[in-house]
């Protein structure tokens, strides 16, 4: 039997070295330059109103530029960059394909530009009850490339290329993926490759990203490739590199179960470096106290009267991402005084405990959940998938917390400059000259 291969090469030049990663892995042989080849970035969201570090969270666009000219430079023509990023900010695909330099590629090459949320989506049966809807031009692509980042997930522990594919999901089914039982993100995430025709998975390591997958983590610079047209070969590699085998990550051990794949590194033909030349842990999730209080900083400044509940896996990625700057809220409003007994549960498992005086339901399903719950004292719902930061604000205003909003809008500005005087972080990455 022939081991899949996947090459690691340590990137100097960006296109230089994507040629030397796809050459050897082979990764052109399963395309044909008649077949219509959809380019699958991870753009997890993007912010026009306050500043956004990109490192480590989002597809750099030099890789994708990279690739589409050595595409068109083998005379593939019928080129789509296809991806359904976050709208929380609410910034359309169209802006943001602009602003990470698409725009160029289209009138150089004449890709086509692809926003999944403003396109249609086709519901798929995948046996034993599963229906996703997924975009019809993923569907309808001959071929996917995809390219996802080298990053961990607070969740799912690692981010690469099969979880990627969740871009390529409408928004109701992206929330089933973070549902519960047999509808657990790491169940559902395996799924979503099985009805894609993914040939080529390029892992973008250029940066890698501790506690991600958003740009509240930290962002380290890899300078590393990573293909393979076996896209369970070219995560397992990826996985390692981090620190996670695969037996550690959930979601790639129930891949491997289900489609009989070796989760022994062995068992696959590894080129180019060595990945014990690369292989470092990096830390996915956040520490938090051991009472399920709230993050374990919050207790190091004595704040009490707060119990807010770690967040599980049925958190969707849009709760998730405004996750921590609700925390980063919470923790404005102290002033020395304790909370006035409040417990934050979020998701579609948690519910409210007895014993509080208010409690706050963040995001539209854990208002639903706690509907009728009768442990609850005072509901403080914050609706919305997510809620809107603002709007939290005021309804907790409202129950004398005062929290100060200027402290988030610094938060994020902190996200950024934490980069600025470091040579090797370059925002040029993500531009198209």
């Amino acid at each position: 039997m022939v081991k899949p291969s996947v090459s690691i090469v340590k990137v100097t030049d960006v296109y230089e070295s994507l040629q030397q990663s796809l050459k050897l892995c082979d990764g052109l042989a399963g395309l044909n330059t008649n077949e219509k080849i959809l380019i699958k970035p991870n753009i997890v969201s993007w912010d026009f109103d306050l500043p956004f570090p990109p490192f480590g969270v989002v597809t750099t666009s030099i890789v994708l530029e990279a690739l589409v000219q050595i595409l068109a430079e083998h005379g593939f023509k019928d080129l789509t960059i296809g991806e359904g990023a976050l709208p929380v900010f609410n910034p359309k695909g169209e802006a943001v394909y602009e602003a990470l330099g698409y725009h160029k590629l289209a009138k150089r090459y004449g890709v086509k530009l692809a926003d999944f949320n403003q396109e249609e989506f086709v519901i798929v049966d995948y046996g034993d009850g599963l229906k996703l809807e997924i975009a019809k031009q993923a569907l309808e692509a001959d071929k996917i490339i995809n390219v996802p980042v080298l990053k961990t997930h607070n969740q799912a522990k690692v981010s690469l290329g099969i979880k990627n594919l969740k871009g390529c999901l409408n928004k109701r089914s992206k929330q089933l993926c973070h549902g519960v039982g047999d509808k657990e993100l790491s169940v559902m995430f395996p799924r979503i490759i099985e009805k894609l025709p993914v040939a080529l998975t390029i892992i973008d390591g250029l940066y890698t990203l501790e506690k991600g997958p958003g740009p509240t983590g930290k962002a380290f610079r890899k300078n590393l490739l990573i293909s393979s047209r076996d896209s369970y070969a070219c995560d397992l590699v990826g996985a390692s590199i981090l620190g996670y085998p695969a037996q550690e990550v959930e979601h790639l051990s129930n891949y491997a179960q289900r489609h009989g794949y070796s989760m022994e590194l062995a068992d696959y033909d590894i080129r180019g470096e060595r990945i014990g030349d690369h292989q470092e842990f990096v830390e996915y999730d956040w520490e938090w106290t051991e009472k399920d209080t709230g993050p374990a900083g919050f207790e190091k400044r004595g704040i009490a009267g707060l119990a807010i509940r770690k967040y599980d896996s049925s958190l969707c990625t849009g709760c998730s991402v405004q996750y921590n700057p609700m925390l980063i809220l919470f923790s404005s409003a102290y002033k020395g005084n304790p909370f006035p007994n409040v417990e934050v549960v979020s998701g579609k498992k948690r519910l409210a405990s007895p014993g509080f005086n208010n409690s706050v339901l963040f995001g539209k399903c854990s208002c639903h959940l706690n509907k009728n719950n009768p442990e609850i004292k005072k509901a403080i719902p914050l609706w919305g998938c997510p809620p809107d930061l603002k709007k939290f604000v005021e309804v907790l205003a409202e129950v004398g917390i005062e929290c100060d909003y200027k402290e988030y809008v610094r938060f994020r500005h902190y996200l950024l400059d934490r980069y600025k005087k470091d040579a090797d972080f370059k925002l040029s990455d993500w531009s198209v000259e």
